[in-house]
């Protein structure tokens, strides 16, 4: 098998191992690591309907991570994929209302996050030891509330690793921001930024390519890596989960081999669609991608009309991790559609920055057909959550309620009847306020762990331990600072 490299969505030809990859982050030219091709999947769908979880993640991650021997991919993914999650099948697949939910939610933070952050502090450990780094690895994260979490509870003692993470204040639910201000460890670091997502991401964006900022910390033995879904140590282990998703319903006989499926995704930062559209690529048979948005629909109107534009009202809504304008993952796909044609793309990037907005070509839009676009404000939202209750006792959170609603839309239109698999992306404890509003009740008195002991109640699903091992932990995060004082909090925290 030949090696894959990868090379910047921006660049000009370097190419690098996937370890190299990973470690980086992001691209000297503030590009995305993208691979040099997809690889093909090794074994037929009907091979993998027979593999576990974990069988699958090695099989699939081997053809991605070419620099990785087995036995070190054995290791990360025997690490990740273990007793910290609540069921041995790691992704179950529920079927309710006529669709078939992937639930992605039953890591140790809650949230579909877990897949990839479970694994990502194994290959960085592995990928520095690889490359013979010397420096600390310092991960800077920025949160619209749940990859927060779950990279702190992958990288915390984590030996040779600090996290930053950065979250708007008073962007993220209540529980989420329970569960980052309570994260213990010494190389742990939570800050509460005065602005929104895209603020917090673009703060991060900028210390990555701060040319001085990387001089003054590696004179002091750090370097730089991200723990967000640009990091390709993100997106390849969320291929896995689409891979073993066909398998299993093949498995189940839902399918037959070689039945085309839809999958619907809620979508924010790109990264979870993307690994769908890659699995797809690589050999799973799948029809369309269902793009999903909430009332921040930046995502629907850039495949409805082919110009992404950011130029607009941010929306707080009920499904936080979606309240996102600048989707970064997204340059990924437009390189791919812009024939890997990295100049082109980086003219795009720098008009996005520069104006806010970019336009496609006609003939880059025709390369988007695998994919459809929809969006569910916060009524449809609220009332796919009371209406799949209702009908069947199953509750969603309201993140994949958008997609649900979605989904359920997209059906309606088009009549498309292939089986559907909808990206469950959270526990509906995270969100347990506008759940039980939605489901029905007023509960303005009621603080958020009674009214998961409610929930608990009303679905039969017991409380998570994530939910009841932050219920009374002390709050040992504090900071808050502003969008100009990012940098100055990381050089405190690191005693730079």
């Amino acid at each position: 098998m030949s090696e894959l490299l990868y090379g910047s969505t921006r660049g000009t030809g370097e190419r690098v191992t996937a370890s190299r990859a990973i470690l980086k982050g992001l691209a000297d030219d503030g590009g995305l690591f993208v691979p040099d091709r997809i690889p093909a999947l090794p074994m037929s769908m009907g091979e993998f309907s027979a593999l576990s979880y974990q069988e699958t993640a090695l099989a699939v991650m081997g053809e991605f991570l070419t620099d990785f021997t087995e036995a070190e991919l054995r290791a990360c993914i025997d690490g990740a994929y273990d007793s910290k999650f609540d069921t041995e099948e790691i992704v179950p697949i529920k079927e309710a209302d006529g669709a078939y939910y992937l639930e992605l939610f039953h890591g140790p933070t809650i949230a579909f996050k877990d897949m990839a952050l479970s694994i990502l502090p194994y290959l960085m450990v592995t990928a520095a030891k690889k490359n013979q780094v010397g420096n600390e690895i310092v991960i800077l994260t920025a949160t619209s509330g749940d990859t927060g979490k779950a990279a702190l509870a992958g990288f915390a003692g984590v030996p040779g690793t600090k996290i930053i993470v950065f979250y708007p204040k008073d962007g993220v639910s209540p529980i989420q921001k329970k569960q980052m201000v309570t994260q213990k460890g010494a190389n742990t670091f939570v800050v509460g930024i005065r602005g929104n997502f895209d603020d917090a991401q673009s703060g991060v964006k900028a210390m990555f390519g701060d040319e001085g900022l990387k001089q003054e910390l590696d004179a002091h033995g750090y370097q730089f890596s991200s723990a967000n879904s640009i990091n390709i140590g993100r997106l390849v282990p969320q291929v896995v989960y689409y891979v073993y998703a066909y398998g299993q319903l093949l498995k189940r006989g839902i399918i037959q081999d070689g039945e085309e499926i839809n999958v619907t995704v809620p979508t924010g930062n790109f990264g979870n669609i993307l690994a769908a559209y890659y699995a797809k690529m690589a050999g799973v048979p799948i029809g369309k991608l269902i793009c999903a948005s909430n009332e921040n629909k930046v995502l629907f109107d850039f495949f409805r009309t082919g110009a992404y534009d950011r130029n607009r009202e941010f929306i707080l809504t009920s499904s936080p991790s979606m309240d996102i304008l600048i989707s970064s993952n997204l340059e990924r796909l437009v390189y791919k559609i812009a024939g890997n044609d990295a100049g082109r793309d980086a003219a795009l990037m720098r008009e996005l920055s520069e104006t806010g907005r970019y336009e496609i070509t006609d003939a880059m839009r025709e390369e988007l057909s695998d994919f459809a676009g929809g969006f569910a404000g916060e009524e449809e939202t609220e009332a796919e959550i009371r209406a799949v209750y209702e009908r069947t006792g199953y509750v969603l959170d309201t993140h994949t309620a958008v997609a649900s609603s979605v989904g359920r839309s997209y059906r309606e239109t088009t009549g498309d009847d292939r089986k559907m698999v909808i990206a469950s992306t959270a526990s509906p404890y995270k969100f347990t306020r506008s759940v039980m509003e939605a489901i029905g009740g007023k509960y303005d008195g009621m603080e958020d762990f009674a009214l998961a002991d409610k929930l608990a109640e009303l679905s039969g699903v017991p409380v998570p331990a994530a939910v009841e091992e932050i219920r009374g932990a002390e709050v040992l995060h504090k900071t808050v600072c502003e969008i100009s004082e990012m940098r100055d909090v990381v050089r405190s925290f690191l005693g730079v």
